[in-house]
Order: C-alpha cells, then sequence, then structure tokens
C-alpha cells in the first residue's frame, strides 16, 4: 500500500508531465465503456477519479447523462482539451466532496495503486448508489515484438529499476496485490491498442515516471540512452507500427 507521501509525490510527477499525458497517452477502447454502462442499473452519473486529462471520462459521456471528473492535480484537469461538458473538482480519493449514493459508475484508470486504501473503499462504497459499479483498471509495459519489448523491457525494469514510485510494483503485478472489498465481477478482455510512429513511441517513454525521476537524479535522458537502439528494432521510422497494452481489472459491487 503506498504511503500518504508516496501519493502527494506522484501528483507532483504528473503534474510535471501533464502535457505529455495529454499528448502521448493510448486511448482505451470504446467497446469498454459500452460494456460497463451495460453492468449498471441507471447510467445517470458516473465518476472518474484521478481522471488526469481525462482518457476515460470522455468516453463515459456517450453512455452517461452526467459525467463528474476529480484528480488531485489541477494541472492534469487543465491538460485535456474539449472536454469542458464533464464537470471537473479537483479532490482527494480518499475525501471525495460528494453526497452519499449519488453514483452509478465509479471508474479509476491507472491510478488505484496511488491510493487503494481501507479509507478510499469506503468513500466509493458511500458514493455508489445500491447496485453501483466499481471499476479500477491498469497497464503495464505496452507490446510490439520482441526486439523492442526486449529493449522497452530493460530501460524499465533494470535502467529505471528503483526510479518507479511506491505503486508501480501493484502495476506490474497486474492488480492482482490489491484486494477488492466488493463482490467481485469478471470483466472480458480488453487492451489498449495504437498505431504510433517512433517518435510517439518516444514521447510516450518520456511520460513514464520513474523516467522524470531518473532525469532529476542525473541530469540525464535515459530514453535518449536506448533510442538508438530502438530506432534501429523499429526499422523504417517512416513507418506506423502496431501497439498494444493488455489492461487489468478489478471490478465489483459494494455491498449494502
Amino acid at each position: 500500500m503506498p504511503a500518504p507521501q508516496a501519493a502527494r509525490d506522484s501528483v507532483e510527477l504528473f503534474s510535471a508531465r501533464a502535457s505529455g499525458y495529454a499528448q502521448f497517452r493510448p486511448h482505451y477502447p470504446a467497446s469498454l465503456f459500452a460494456w460497463l454502462a451495460g453492468q449498471c442499473r441507471q447510467t445517470d452519473t458516473a465518476l472518474d477519479i484521478a481522471a488526469g486529462n481525462g482518457q476515460a471520462s470522455l468516453p463515459l459521456q456517450r453512455h452517461f447523462h452526467r459525467v463528474l471528473a476529480c484528480d488531485a492535480s489541477a494541472a492534469q484537469l487543465n491538460a485535456g482539451a474539449h472536454w469542458e461538458s464533464v464537470e471537473r473538482f479537483v479532490a482527494d480519493a480518499e475525501q471525495l466532496p460528494l453526497k452519499d449514493n449519488r453514483l452509478d459508475l465509479i471508474v479509476v484508470a491507472q491510478a488505484l495503486h496511488w491510493f487503494a486504501s481501507p479509507a478510499f473503499f469506503a468513500q466509493a462504497r458511500r458514493a455508489l448508489k445500491p447496485g453501483g459499479l466499481f471499476c479500477a483498471w491498469c497497464y503495464s509495459l505496452l507490446e510490439i515484438d520482441s526486439a523492442l519489448d526486449e529493449i522497452i523491457n530493460r530501460l524499465h525494469g533494470k535502467t529505471l529499476a528503483g526510479y518507479w514510485p511506491a505503486g508501480r510494483a501493484s502495476v506490474d503485478a497486474g492488480y492482482r496485490d490489491i484486494h477488492l472489498p466488493f463482490a467481485r465481477l469478471a470483466v472480458p478482455a480488453f487492451a489498449l491498442e495504437a498505431t504510433w510512429s517512433f517518435e510517439q513511441l518516444i514521447g510516450y517513454l518520456r511520460t513514464w515516471s520513474a523516467v522524470t525521476k531518473w532525469q532529476q537524479t542525473h541530469g540525464s535522458d535515459p530514453v535518449a540512452a536506448v533510442q538508438a537502439s530502438l530506432r534501429e528494432a523499429w526499422g523504417d521510422v517512416q513507418a506506423s507500427r502496431r501497439i498494444r497494452w493488455p489492461l487489468h481489472f478489478l471490478a465489483g459491487y459494494p455491498t449494502q
């Protein structure tokens, strides 16, 4: 369980990379949000916690009448464009400024590991309507091909070992180490997929929080150190490549 200081440190790290997140993070599949709506008794109000720049908030608008988004980082909330119709507010996940029994759905995309505490789950239970659904998910390393994957895995697991914030281990474990105190719901297999240029891949790697920490510590760019190897493994840098990130879920209904 990450300590409160680790959670505060994560806000600073991701605030510093807010524009990069808005530009280089992949998008979640539309089928995921259609499935989530189908598991809810009603589709009046959904909340995206730790919403960042709205990558999960915006797709929810196709299925819910009202979408709320909160984040501890005001910079993250202000980094996304064209989501004025989402009701955004700054809040800590463990202190949601919402009345009881107001939400049909709570989602937490790639962030539960920062605050997966009994206090947070109590807040989620309080805010959800009877029969309301909670769903959190994460994704870890991308998959391209064996040559590129080997270089990226080495950067992630060796070069940057010790530079990931507390809580990253939960992501690498696919959230299997987090106990969800709700009646569990099985989730179908979903994945993020994107067709990216080589420059988009490099931009994405530079959004990694451990890369930021490495740069702060050493004053150098660990991505630049492997860029030539990545370029060689990529092949034609004018060509785009298909990239995939498997998603891992924790979903369930709080018992009343």
